[in-house]
């Protein structure tokens, strides 16, 4: 649910967190005890910035944020905020590059702060027109309600485990109560209007100059495709969506990627025409890898957070290669480690490169955030199994992770028969051809069964051996070639 805006086109309009220090603005001004944790005086906007969670805020002058960082701190007479972030279905599933948007979400929730959480049912069938060169292909209504049952599952799930596993007890560690959470559906409050309806209610009060000189709208009109109504249109459904959201239940704050700085813009003005109330906006970068592509979209291969598209072990993986160039950031960013923790972590990461402590940590914390204790625990078994070759760590893995490690594996049922031998195995997974050439891949010892060579064509299988307590065999031909079989009738 995004709207796109070049930073040098509309510089005079926001605000960078960066030169907080340098406008000394009260709210965001570091407390002389070094502290200016999210509960000193504007403690979390300031403490999000140092973390580089915070890129942009709208309105732009010193004395809204100044505002905005007041009513944040837990002692306004303001009470608690709410604070909302979008998400089109689009997909079934988030991407990591998602994730930002919901660790910010997070950290106002353990400030104590209420968050909604609002899937884009209505403006998805619209089609967000930042950063495209084209029109989105319309998304059918099955598939529709699917990604949006999807996305619903990873934001509840990611919220649930960091309640469980990062705010100890709801109340983190002494911190105030964990705030609640919210997942709403905008199409809930579209299914009933008419379009003439909404029009002469809603769309009297937006000006066709300010639309049109939004960014995505300008390059889109540039081009030779253009641009339709239904995409033009999007930033005023946006827009609504911030009012319906404030007017129902309270909400101040939208944040979002910097490339929804425009529809920020677009729901504020209008709730100040409608309403003459002051409301915010705040944006959190949009995260690159150190080649400069989209975090979880190299070469076209998105970085899911649902467990169907990327398992916990690719994940982890993920994030366990990433460079030193980019760890520790990547640290403060989508870990709640605390900064002195990070900088502790990050010095004997210099101390000792090899062992990469900086990015194990990272990909521990973000599996842990995204798919649980469970979801850790399944990818370091896969990690083990793969690469130190751990037979033990293959006896604990479940025919689902066997699956997952190997994805593009063949999976076998087969019966075990008395007398069963290595051949008789690999001729049954169909991993070597019959005849003698299958044989002979035997003999010269390109077979390997739960990463032990396999170079003896006669052997009757062996429990424990070739096969494991868990029934599994794991079989391998050549370098890369993987077979799993489980075995019936043990």
């Amino acid at each position: 649910m995004a709207a796109s805006m070049a930073s040098g086109t509309c510089s005079r309009w926001f605000f960078r967190f960066a030169s907080c220090s340098r406008r000394r603005l009260p709210g965001l001004q570091p407390r002389r005890d070094g502290g200016g944790g999210p509960g000193g005086p504007g403690g979390l906007l300031l403490s999000l910035h140092k973390r580089g969670v915070l890129k942009e805020s709208f309105p732009e002058d010193a004395a809204t944020l100044d505002q905005l960082a007041r009513l944040l701190e837990p002692s306004s007479s303001s009470g608690l905020q709410t604070v909302y972030c979008g998400f089109d279905p689009t997909a079934d599933s988030l991407h990591v590059g998602n994730l930002l948007a919901i660790v910010g979400l997070l950290h106002f929730r353990a400030a104590g702060h209420r968050v909604l959480a609002v899937l884009g049912g209505a403006t998805a069938r619209l089609g967000d027109p930042s950063g495209r060169s084209d029109e989105r292909p319309p998304v059918a209504a099955v598939a529709l309600a699917a990604n949006t049952r999807g996305i619903r599952e990873s934001i509840e799930r990611i919220c649930a485990n960091h309640e469980l596993l990062f705010h100890r007890d709801g109340t983190g560690g002494g911190g105030p109560p964990l705030g609640t959470v919210t997942v709403l559906n905008n199409a809930s409050w579209y299914k009933d209007r008419g379009v003439v309806c909404f029009l002469a209610e809603v769309g009297r009060h937006f000006r066709m100059g300010t639309l049109l000189s939004r960014h995505s709208v300008r390059s889109r009109l540039a081009s030779a495709e253009g641009m339709s109504l239904t995409e033009f249109t999007y930033q005023v459904f946006q827009a609504y969506d911030f009012y319906h959201l404030h007017q129902v239940y309270g909400c101040r704050i939208q944040l979002g990627g910097s490339d929804q700085l425009g529809n920020l813009m677009s729901g504020h003005d209008y709730i100040r025409r409608v309403c003459g109330e002051d409301v915010f906006g705040l944006t959190v970068p949009l995260v690159t890898s150190s080649s400069g592509d989209k975090l979880g979209k190299t070469a076209g291969n998105a970085v899911w957070l649902n467990r169907e598209r990327t398992s916990p072990f690719e994940l982890y993986q993920y994030f366990l290669r990433q460079p030193d160039a980019v760890v520790e950031r990547y640290l403060k960013l989508f870990t709640f480690l605390p900064l002195a923790e990070v900088e502790s972590l990050m010095e004997q990461q210099r101390l000792d490169p090899g062992k990469r402590l900086a990015q194990k940590r990272l990909a521990a914390e973000v599996t842990k955030l995204v798919h649980g204790k469970e979801g850790l625990e399944s990818a370091k078994r896969c990690t083990n199994a793969l690469y130190h070759d751990s037979t033990q760590a293959l006896e604990q893995m479940s025919d689902a992770e066997l699956q997952e490690l190997f994805s593009q594996a063949p999976f076998h049922e087969l019966l075990l028969e008395p007398g069963t031998t290595v051949l008789d195995a690999c001729r049954l997974a169909q991993a070597v051809p019959d005849g003698p050439k299958g044989y002979g891949m035997v003999t010269e010892g390109a077979v390997w069964i739960n990463h032990s060579r396999s170079d003896r064509p006669d052997q009757v299988l062996v429990p424990k051996v070739h096969i494991l307590s868990n029934g599994l065999s794991l079989l391998r031909v050549g370098k890369k070639n993987f077979y799993i079989i489980k075995w019936l009738g043990l």
